[in-house]
Protein backbone atom coordinates (compact mmCIF):
# COMPACT_ATOMS: atom_id res chain seq x y z
CA UNK A 1 0.00 0.00 0.00
CA UNK A 2 1.94 3.39 -1.45
CA UNK A 3 1.19 6.36 0.87
CA UNK A 4 2.18 9.81 -1.07
CA UNK A 5 3.34 12.49 1.36
CA UNK A 6 2.35 15.99 -0.19
CA UNK A 7 4.98 18.22 -1.25
CA UNK A 8 5.18 20.86 1.65
CA UNK A 9 7.36 24.12 2.06
CA UNK A 10 9.68 23.34 5.12
CA UNK A 11 9.09 23.94 8.61
CA UNK A 12 5.84 25.96 7.60
CA UNK A 13 3.21 25.63 10.45
CA UNK A 14 -0.74 25.15 11.50
CA UNK A 15 -1.99 24.65 14.48
CA UNK A 16 -5.92 23.10 15.94
CA UNK A 17 -7.13 24.02 18.73
CA UNK A 18 -10.00 22.22 20.75
CA UNK A 19 -12.63 24.84 22.51
CA UNK A 20 -15.14 23.19 24.69
CA UNK A 21 -18.65 25.33 25.66
CA UNK A 22 -19.71 25.84 29.07
CA UNK A 23 -22.75 27.42 30.52
CA UNK A 24 -22.32 30.56 31.90
CA UNK A 25 -23.94 30.10 35.32
CA UNK A 26 -23.19 26.50 35.77
CA UNK A 27 -20.02 25.83 34.37
CA UNK A 28 -21.16 22.61 33.22
CA UNK A 29 -20.39 21.64 29.65
CA UNK A 30 -23.21 23.31 27.20
CA UNK A 31 -23.77 21.32 23.88
CA UNK A 32 -23.77 24.22 22.19
CA UNK A 33 -21.49 23.49 19.34
CA UNK A 34 -24.14 22.77 16.34
CA UNK A 35 -26.08 26.11 17.22
CA UNK A 36 -22.68 28.22 17.43
CA UNK A 37 -21.36 26.55 14.14
CA UNK A 38 -24.21 27.36 12.33
CA UNK A 39 -23.92 31.03 12.78
CA UNK A 40 -20.35 30.36 10.44
CA UNK A 41 -22.05 28.24 7.30
CA UNK A 42 -19.63 25.53 5.57
CA UNK A 43 -16.20 26.95 5.94
CA UNK A 44 -13.77 25.23 2.96
CA UNK A 45 -10.62 27.38 3.72
CA UNK A 46 -8.38 28.14 6.17
CA UNK A 47 -8.63 29.12 9.19
CA UNK A 48 -11.84 27.97 10.07
CA UNK A 49 -14.24 26.97 12.87
CA UNK A 50 -15.18 23.37 13.06
CA UNK A 51 -16.95 20.47 14.67
CA UNK A 52 -15.45 17.74 16.57
CA UNK A 53 -16.69 14.52 18.29
CA UNK A 54 -19.18 16.02 21.13
CA UNK A 55 -21.48 18.54 20.97
CA UNK A 56 -19.58 20.47 23.27
CA UNK A 57 -16.89 21.21 21.28
CA UNK A 58 -15.59 23.64 18.68
CA UNK A 59 -11.99 23.24 16.65
CA UNK A 60 -10.51 26.41 15.83
CA UNK A 61 -8.00 25.59 12.54
CA UNK A 62 -5.40 28.06 11.98
CA UNK A 63 -4.01 28.72 8.37
CA UNK A 64 -0.20 27.34 7.29
CA UNK A 65 1.95 29.95 8.04
CA UNK A 66 5.80 30.52 7.90
CA UNK A 67 5.68 32.34 11.78
CA UNK A 68 4.52 30.90 15.03
CA UNK A 69 2.74 34.50 15.88
CA UNK A 70 0.62 34.58 12.62
CA UNK A 71 -0.69 30.87 13.01
CA UNK A 72 -1.62 32.00 16.71
CA UNK A 73 -3.60 35.05 15.57
CA UNK A 74 -5.93 33.35 13.39
CA UNK A 75 -6.56 31.56 16.57
CA UNK A 76 -7.30 34.72 18.45
CA UNK A 77 -9.29 36.20 15.47
CA UNK A 78 -11.36 32.59 15.92
CA UNK A 79 -11.75 32.52 19.04
CA UNK A 80 -12.83 36.25 19.37
CA UNK A 81 -15.48 35.25 16.71
CA UNK A 82 -16.59 32.06 18.25
CA UNK A 83 -16.94 33.94 21.54
CA UNK A 84 -19.26 36.96 19.91
CA UNK A 85 -21.63 34.59 18.95
CA UNK A 86 -21.35 32.54 21.63
CA UNK A 87 -22.00 34.96 24.68
CA UNK A 88 -25.63 36.18 23.79
CA UNK A 89 -26.03 32.16 24.14
CA UNK A 90 -25.08 32.07 27.88
CA UNK A 91 -21.89 30.11 27.08
CA UNK A 92 -18.41 30.26 27.64
CA UNK A 93 -15.28 28.99 25.95
CA UNK A 94 -12.70 26.91 27.75
CA UNK A 95 -9.43 24.93 26.70
CA UNK A 96 -8.31 22.31 28.81
CA UNK A 97 -7.29 18.84 28.82
CA UNK A 98 -10.37 17.53 30.87
CA UNK A 99 -13.38 19.37 32.58
CA UNK A 100 -13.18 19.74 36.35
CA UNK A 101 -16.24 18.46 36.80
CA UNK A 102 -18.72 17.33 34.00
CA UNK A 103 -19.70 13.93 33.76
CA UNK A 104 -18.83 12.21 30.49
CA UNK A 105 -21.98 10.22 30.45
CA UNK A 106 -24.19 13.51 30.22
CA UNK A 107 -22.64 14.56 26.61
CA UNK A 108 -23.69 14.31 23.12
CA UNK A 109 -21.79 12.43 20.30
CA UNK A 110 -21.91 14.56 17.23
CA UNK A 111 -24.34 13.62 15.25
CA UNK A 112 -24.41 13.05 10.98
CA UNK A 113 -20.21 11.92 11.45
CA UNK A 114 -19.82 8.23 10.24
CA UNK A 115 -16.63 8.18 11.36
CA UNK A 116 -17.72 9.49 14.76
CA UNK A 117 -20.63 6.51 15.04
CA UNK A 118 -17.71 4.11 14.02
CA UNK A 119 -15.42 5.14 16.48
CA UNK A 120 -18.67 5.14 19.54
CA UNK A 121 -19.47 1.83 18.25
CA UNK A 122 -16.18 0.62 18.37
CA UNK A 123 -14.67 1.37 21.29
CA UNK A 124 -17.82 2.17 23.56
CA UNK A 125 -17.31 3.21 26.89
CA UNK A 126 -13.95 3.78 26.27
CA UNK A 127 -15.02 5.69 23.61
CA UNK A 128 -17.72 7.83 25.08
CA UNK A 129 -15.08 8.74 28.02
CA UNK A 130 -13.39 11.03 25.47
CA UNK A 131 -14.21 14.07 27.18
CA UNK A 132 -10.81 15.61 26.52
CA UNK A 133 -9.83 18.75 24.36
CA UNK A 134 -6.09 19.08 22.85
CA UNK A 135 -3.91 21.18 20.65
CA UNK A 136 -2.55 19.73 17.78
CA UNK A 137 0.59 21.42 15.60
CA UNK A 138 1.30 20.73 11.89
CA UNK A 139 5.16 21.50 10.86
CA UNK A 140 6.20 21.07 7.14
CA UNK A 141 8.63 18.68 6.32
CA UNK A 142 9.78 19.33 2.77
CA UNK A 143 11.46 15.41 2.30
CA UNK A 144 9.76 12.03 3.10
CA UNK A 145 12.98 10.35 3.69
CA UNK A 146 13.17 13.12 6.78
CA UNK A 147 9.64 12.08 8.41
CA UNK A 148 10.18 9.32 10.39
CA UNK A 149 13.78 10.06 11.81
CA UNK A 150 12.10 13.23 12.75
CA UNK A 151 9.15 11.55 14.82
CA UNK A 152 11.34 9.37 16.65
CA UNK A 153 13.58 12.30 17.46
CA UNK A 154 10.47 13.88 18.51
CA UNK A 155 9.66 11.08 20.70
CA UNK A 156 12.64 11.86 23.33
CA UNK A 157 10.67 15.43 23.98
CA UNK A 158 7.11 14.33 24.55
CA UNK A 159 7.47 14.54 28.52
CA UNK A 160 8.60 18.35 28.03
CA UNK A 161 5.64 18.87 25.21
CA UNK A 162 3.27 16.80 27.94
CA UNK A 163 4.97 18.70 30.79
CA UNK A 164 4.51 22.56 29.31
CA UNK A 165 0.83 21.56 28.74
CA UNK A 166 -0.74 19.77 31.44
CA UNK A 167 -4.36 21.24 31.99
CA UNK A 168 -5.98 17.95 33.38
CA UNK A 169 -5.66 17.42 36.95
CA UNK A 170 -9.26 16.97 37.61
CA UNK A 171 -12.07 14.02 36.07
CA UNK A 172 -15.41 14.01 36.69
CA UNK A 173 -15.15 16.24 39.82
CA UNK A 174 -12.33 14.08 41.44
CA UNK A 175 -8.50 14.96 41.93
CA UNK A 176 -6.64 12.45 40.17
CA UNK A 177 -3.07 13.12 41.26
CA UNK A 178 -2.08 13.64 37.89
CA UNK A 179 -1.19 16.58 35.72
CA UNK A 180 -2.83 15.35 32.46
CA UNK A 181 -5.17 12.92 33.35
CA UNK A 182 -6.07 13.21 29.55
CA UNK A 183 -2.73 11.27 28.38
CA UNK A 184 -3.53 8.60 29.70
CA UNK A 185 -7.32 8.65 28.93
CA UNK A 186 -6.93 8.99 25.43
CA UNK A 187 -4.34 6.10 25.18
CA UNK A 188 -7.52 3.58 25.57
CA UNK A 189 -7.78 4.33 22.42
CA UNK A 190 -7.08 1.10 19.70
CA UNK A 191 -5.13 3.38 17.46
CA UNK A 192 -4.21 6.29 20.35
CA UNK A 193 -1.22 6.93 21.48
CA UNK A 194 2.89 7.00 21.19
CA UNK A 195 3.33 5.59 17.76
CA UNK A 196 5.63 2.34 16.39
CA UNK A 197 9.40 3.19 15.66
CA UNK A 198 9.68 2.57 12.18
CA UNK A 199 13.12 2.45 10.21
CA UNK A 200 11.50 2.50 6.76
CA UNK A 201 9.11 4.41 4.91
CA UNK A 202 7.82 0.77 3.61
CA UNK A 203 7.34 -0.68 7.43
CA UNK A 204 4.50 2.33 8.16
CA UNK A 205 2.88 1.63 4.88
CA UNK A 206 3.01 -1.67 5.55
CA UNK A 207 1.39 -1.40 8.61
CA UNK A 208 -1.61 1.17 7.44
CA UNK A 209 -2.04 -2.17 5.31
CA UNK A 210 -2.72 -4.64 7.47
CA UNK A 211 -4.63 -2.57 9.83
CA UNK A 212 -7.05 -1.64 7.00
CA UNK A 213 -6.90 -4.73 5.51
CA UNK A 214 -8.20 -6.34 8.99
CA UNK A 215 -10.64 -3.42 9.48
CA UNK A 216 -8.87 -2.16 12.41
CA UNK A 217 -9.02 1.48 10.22
CA UNK A 218 -10.77 2.89 7.25
CA UNK A 219 -9.03 5.80 7.10
CA UNK A 220 -5.15 7.04 7.73
CA UNK A 221 -6.59 10.03 9.93
CA UNK A 222 -8.02 7.16 12.15
CA UNK A 223 -4.19 6.39 13.58
CA UNK A 224 -4.38 8.66 16.65
CA UNK A 225 -0.94 8.68 17.68
CA UNK A 226 0.66 11.03 19.90
CA UNK A 227 2.94 12.45 16.79
CA UNK A 228 1.85 11.06 13.64
CA UNK A 229 2.70 11.60 9.35
CA UNK A 230 0.51 13.69 8.09
CA UNK A 231 0.69 12.69 4.54
CA UNK A 232 -2.55 14.55 3.44
CA UNK A 233 -0.86 17.74 4.43
CA UNK A 234 2.75 16.80 4.05
CA UNK A 235 3.31 17.61 7.73
CA UNK A 236 4.32 16.18 10.69
CA UNK A 237 1.37 16.45 13.71
CA UNK A 238 2.18 16.85 17.27
CA UNK A 239 -0.52 15.74 19.21
CA UNK A 240 0.31 15.48 22.37
CA UNK A 241 -0.62 18.47 24.38
CA UNK A 242 -3.74 18.94 26.14
CA UNK A 243 -5.79 21.53 25.74
CA UNK A 244 -4.14 24.99 26.23
CA UNK A 245 -6.72 27.63 28.04
CA UNK A 246 -4.29 30.61 26.64
CA UNK A 247 -3.46 31.97 23.09
CA UNK A 248 0.47 32.88 24.42
CA UNK A 249 0.81 29.54 25.82
CA UNK A 250 -0.48 27.99 22.65
CA UNK A 251 2.31 30.27 20.68
CA UNK A 252 5.18 29.14 23.31
CA UNK A 253 4.72 25.10 22.48
CA UNK A 254 4.05 26.20 18.90
CA UNK A 255 7.66 27.71 19.08
CA UNK A 256 9.09 24.86 20.71
CA UNK A 257 7.82 22.42 18.10
CA UNK A 258 8.87 24.72 14.97
CA UNK A 259 12.14 24.83 16.44
CA UNK A 260 12.46 21.11 17.23
CA UNK A 261 11.24 19.93 13.73
CA UNK A 262 13.74 22.47 12.28
CA UNK A 263 16.69 21.21 14.48
CA UNK A 264 16.23 17.61 13.92
CA UNK A 265 15.75 18.40 9.82
CA UNK A 266 19.10 20.07 9.94
CA UNK A 267 20.95 17.33 11.58
CA UNK A 268 19.66 15.14 8.69
CA UNK A 269 20.77 17.95 6.33
CA UNK A 270 23.99 17.41 7.76
CA UNK A 271 23.90 13.91 7.87
CA UNK A 272 23.84 13.15 11.26
CA UNK A 273 22.06 10.30 13.09
CA UNK A 274 19.04 11.71 14.79
CA UNK A 275 19.35 10.57 19.01
CA UNK A 276 16.51 8.29 19.42
CA UNK A 277 15.10 6.54 22.45
CA UNK A 278 14.10 3.18 23.54
CA UNK A 279 10.57 2.61 23.31
CA UNK A 280 10.03 1.78 27.05
CA UNK A 281 11.90 4.96 27.96
CA UNK A 282 9.71 7.06 25.91
CA UNK A 283 6.36 5.60 27.12
CA UNK A 284 8.22 6.26 31.03
CA UNK A 285 8.92 9.31 29.82
CA UNK A 286 5.17 10.48 28.99
CA UNK A 287 4.11 8.44 32.19
CA UNK A 288 6.01 10.53 34.79
CA UNK A 289 5.14 13.79 32.66
CA UNK A 290 1.69 12.78 33.02
CA UNK A 291 1.93 12.31 36.57
CA UNK A 292 4.14 15.02 37.78
CA UNK A 293 3.99 17.55 35.00
CA UNK A 294 6.74 20.29 35.48
CA UNK A 295 8.18 18.03 38.90
CA UNK A 296 8.78 14.87 36.66
CA UNK A 297 12.13 13.87 36.48
CA UNK A 298 13.12 12.46 32.89
CA UNK A 299 14.83 10.22 30.80
CA UNK A 300 16.87 12.04 28.64
CA UNK A 301 19.14 9.21 26.43
CA UNK A 302 19.26 5.80 25.60
CA UNK A 303 22.02 5.38 27.92
CA UNK A 304 19.70 6.30 30.85
CA UNK A 305 20.59 9.53 32.19
CA UNK A 306 17.91 11.67 34.14
CA UNK A 307 16.98 15.07 34.84
CA UNK A 308 14.31 17.56 36.03
CA UNK A 309 12.31 18.23 32.99
CA UNK A 310 12.56 21.86 33.62
CA UNK A 311 15.92 21.43 33.85
CA UNK A 312 16.19 20.03 30.58
CA UNK A 313 14.36 23.06 29.10
CA UNK A 314 16.86 25.31 30.58
CA UNK A 315 19.43 23.71 28.42
CA UNK A 316 16.90 23.30 25.39
CA UNK A 317 15.92 27.21 24.73
CA UNK A 318 19.47 28.20 24.32
CA UNK A 319 19.82 25.96 22.14
CA UNK A 320 17.29 26.26 19.89
CA UNK A 321 17.47 30.38 20.27
CA UNK A 322 19.76 30.58 16.50
CA UNK A 323 16.82 28.49 14.87
CA UNK A 324 13.77 30.49 16.80
CA UNK A 325 15.49 33.85 15.51
CA UNK A 326 15.87 31.95 11.88
CA UNK A 327 11.91 31.18 12.04
CA UNK A 328 11.05 34.18 13.44
CA UNK A 329 9.15 32.81 16.40
CA UNK A 330 12.37 34.15 18.79
CA UNK A 331 9.67 35.95 21.53
CA UNK A 332 7.47 32.81 21.55
CA UNK A 333 10.02 30.62 22.35
CA UNK A 334 10.95 32.53 25.46
CA UNK A 335 7.84 32.07 26.55
CA UNK A 336 8.36 28.61 27.27
CA UNK A 337 10.25 30.46 30.63
CA UNK A 338 7.28 31.77 31.68
CA UNK A 339 5.12 28.50 31.78
CA UNK A 340 7.76 27.07 34.12
CA UNK A 341 7.90 30.17 35.96
CA UNK A 342 3.70 30.94 36.30
CA UNK A 343 3.21 27.35 36.16
CA UNK A 344 1.58 25.19 33.73
CA UNK A 345 -2.05 24.96 34.10
CA UNK A 346 -2.52 22.15 35.96
CA UNK A 347 -0.59 24.18 38.61
CA UNK A 348 -3.08 27.18 38.36
CA UNK A 349 -6.11 24.85 38.46
CA UNK A 350 -4.77 23.18 41.51
CA UNK A 351 -3.79 26.51 43.21
CA UNK A 352 -7.97 28.43 42.27
CA UNK A 353 -9.10 24.56 43.90
CA UNK A 354 -7.17 25.31 46.90
CA UNK A 355 -7.86 28.83 47.32
CA UNK A 356 -11.73 28.49 46.76
CA UNK A 357 -12.05 25.61 49.31
CA UNK A 358 -12.16 23.02 46.61
CA UNK A 359 -14.87 24.92 44.21
CA UNK A 360 -14.42 23.51 40.68
CA UNK A 361 -16.88 26.07 39.42
CA UNK A 362 -14.34 28.48 40.15
CA UNK A 363 -11.56 26.38 38.14
CA UNK A 364 -13.95 26.79 35.13
CA UNK A 365 -14.52 30.50 35.63
CA UNK A 366 -10.58 31.23 36.02
CA UNK A 367 -10.23 28.85 32.67
CA UNK A 368 -12.52 31.21 31.07
CA UNK A 369 -10.92 33.96 31.98
CA UNK A 370 -7.70 33.04 30.64
CA UNK A 371 -8.88 31.99 27.22
CA UNK A 372 -10.45 35.56 27.28
CA UNK A 373 -7.49 37.64 28.24
CA UNK A 374 -5.10 35.73 26.21
CA UNK A 375 -2.52 34.79 29.02
CA UNK A 376 -2.32 32.79 32.07
CA UNK A 377 -3.36 34.77 35.69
Amino acid sequence: MGIDFAPSIRSRLGIEWEIACVDHRSGELAPAAPELLSEFGAAERYPLVTSELLTNTVELVSAPHHRVRDAVADLVHLVERVGAVAEPRGVDLISSGTHPFSQWFQQQVTPGKPRYDTLIDRTRWWGRQMMIWGVHVHVAVEDRRKVLPIIDGLLTYVPHFQALSASSPFWAGENTGYASNRALMFQQLPTAGLPPQFSEWAQYEAMVADLTRTGVIEELNELRWDIRPSPKWGTIEVRTFDGIPTAREIGAVAALTQCLVEHLSRELDAGREVPRMQPWFVRENKWRAARYGLEAIIIQNAAGDERLVTRDLEELLPALAPIAEALGCAAELQSVREVVERGASYQRQLGVAAAHQGSLKAVVSSLVRELREGKPR
